[in-house]
């Protein structure tokens, strides 16, 4: 399963909105790792979301994957994601995404250079990317640090202007 991303929101150590603000904690230790690594969490007890860790090692930034353009094994994504009525729907918010593509709490601190994972450049022209507020968040809720392939209709609601 796999296909193009199309929105992130970033998260670093001095933010109020990221977990890593607390300091060093189990739940964050992989935040203050090394980079490249997965950082899967529980959100509201429901839905594993999935970070890339992105700074070096003891600084705490990590890129919250928030929708995905799938293309690839998308029977499979439509098994996992029944309640999608329609392909747009698979992966356009983070809850959805690790659910099509089976991500859980088992992938937290994989390495994103190994299976499951595999990252590659994109295969065609990269879109324009818009930036805006960070969607769910009730702190720093100004930073413009949710990022997303200016219209995509895979992109989660609600979609920047």
């Amino acid at each position: 399963m796999g296909g193009t991303i199309v929105e992130t929101e970033a998260y670093e150590r001095e933010d109020p909105a990221s977990h890593s603000f607390v300091g060093l904690t189990e739940r964050t230790k992989v935040m203050f790792g090394p980079p490249g690594r997965a950082y899967v969490y529980l959100s509201y007890g429901i839905h594993s979301l999935l970070n890339f860790v992105c700074e070096s090692e003891g600084e705490a930034a990590a890129v919250l994957i928030r929708a995905l353009e799938p293309t690839t094994g998308l029977e499979t994504m439509r098994s996992r994601r029944g309640k999608a009525r329609k392909d747009l729907d698979l992966c356009n918010g983070p809850g959805k995404l690790t659910e099509a593509l089976g991500i859980t709490l088992a992938q937290n601190a994989s390495r994103l250079d190994r299976s499951p994972f595999q990252l590659l450049p994109p295969a065609n022209e990269r879109p324009a990317i818009v930036t805006s507020p960070r969607v769910g968040i009730t702190k720093a809720v100004e930073q413009p640090w949710r990022f997303s392939a200016a219209g995509s209709p895979y992109v989660s609601r609600p979609r920047p202007g």
